[in-house]
């Protein structure tokens, strides 16, 4: 049982955007915590190209599309809306939340892994791919290849379409620096291997290794906890459940230790 305050005035970094931070952040107020959002990662679409203007045209004679978050789903469909198809291929995803968008849209997830990691998603998703099989994988430019090679090597066609860019925020690096040198960050959370490589690259650049030592450190999925890893991190926090909440929860519970 979890105590109802048990992140009681503790300044947890909530590494997302304005558009994407509320629910984070009121899950982490909820028990008592303080939440500082400094966006570590931020997403635009690319400029239109042949390739994607191609895929879109012809989306009939796709058999699946796979959307690996919540951010595929809405820059795809920033491209042309969903009323604008006359048809749409099945749909896979990976993620509670892709779900949710998806459904928002109007079409029904038609497979969903049990876990929500690449690895588990093409070990569940091969047996409904037939060879010959036609998917379009729309990606960030900084995704992993796992899902597309596996699928290609399985005998189906392929076309892994890069729509978006992660980035880091400029004006993150001066606050994030300005609040880790000051010592005001107690918990940190990371939602992705991009949001450690981001908040690396800040702790380097300003030489703050030295005022991360004491903070404790949670994260979704096992290729986040490898990247955290990977720089000599320890951590504390990394849930079965690859979710936010799950994220929060395992914190507390370790707090609670």
């Amino acid at each position: 049982m979890l105590e109802p305050l048990g992140l009681k005035d503790k300044k947890v970094l909530v590494p997302r955007g304005a558009g994407q931070a509320k629910s984070f952040s009121q899950l982490v107020e909820k028990y008592g915590g303080i939440s500082i959002e400094i966006p570590l990662i931020a997403f635009r679409p690319i400029e239109i190209n042949q390739r994607l203007q191609t895929a879109i045209n012809e989306i009939e004679t796709y058999n699946w599309i796979i959307f690996t978050s919540n951010i595929t789903v809405d820059t795809f469909f920033s491209f042309k809306n969903i009323e604008e198809f006359s048809t749409f291929p099945r749909v896979a995803v990976i993620g509670k939340k892709t779900e949710e968008v998806i459904s928002e849209k109007g079409l029904k997830a038609e497979f969903v892994p049990s876990s929500y990691v690449a690895e588990v998603f093409v070990e569940e998703f091969l047996p409904y791919v037939a060879p010959g099989s036609r998917i379009l994988l729309p990606k960030g430019n900084l995704a992993r290849e796992y899902i597309s090679s596996s699928l290609i090597r399985h005998g189906a066609h392929v076309d892994e379409i890069v729509i978006y860019e992660t980035y880091m925020p400029n004006e993150s690096l001066e606050k994030l620096a300005k609040l880790l040198s000051a010592d005001e960050l107690d918990i940190l959370m990371f939602t992705s291997p991009s949001t450690v490589d981001h908040f690396m690259n800040v702790v380097k650049e300003y030489k703050l290794e030295s005022h991360i030592g004491n903070c404790v450190v949670g994260c979704i999925g096992p290729v986040t906890e490898k990247k955290l890893r990977s720089y000599g991190l320890p951590v504390h926090a990394a849930p079965k459940e690859y979710t936010v909440k799950e994220m929060v929860k395992s914190t507390i519970e370790y707090l609670e230790k």
